[in-house]
């Protein structure tokens, strides 16, 4: 299970650790895409293989669109022997990465994030612990 919340910095190469605790989770090879909210999914493969099914059972232009969003921003990253993955250019230009990252735990999957963005996320009001009560209570939590 991914879990918490861990800050990392990447090299000028784009080159990040994932957090020991990710790493069994996810395998020595796992599947990288762009994400929702300028941050990117990092899932095991057999998590991916999960949500492609999903995505594959959309229809309509709906299920078109979200189907080339995931699979034309996706690729497969390998974990060097250093724990570190390999950002490629243009996933780092979408989610805006710098430097300093974080790296979080969403149960099945991770998500990375630039630092900046990540504080912008938890400081909109959307991430209150009222709202989040009042979410939990719509969804039946």
């Amino acid at each position: 299970m991914l879990i918490g919340e861990h800050y990392h910095n990447m090299d000028a190469k784009g080159r990040v650790s994932i957090p020991a605790k990710f790493r069994d989770d996810l395998g020595g090879t796992f599947v990288l895409s762009k994400g929702l909210d300028d941050c990117l999914y990092a899932y095991s493969v057999k998590e991916w293989e999960g949500f492609q099914q999903d995505l594959l059972a959309l229809r309509g232009s709906d299920g078109q669109m979200v189907r080339r969003f995931f699979f034309s921003g996706a690729t497969e990253c390998e974990i060097d022997a250093q724990g570190r993955v390999v950002i490629p250019p243009n996933f780092r230009s979408y989610a805006k990465l710098e430097k300093e990252l974080v790296i979080i735990g969403v149960s099945n999957r991770a998500e990375i994030w630039s630092k900046t963005e990540w504080d912008k996320y938890i400081s909109k009001s959307s991430f209150d612990s009222e709202e989040i009560a009042n979410a939990m209570e719509r969804l039946g939590l």
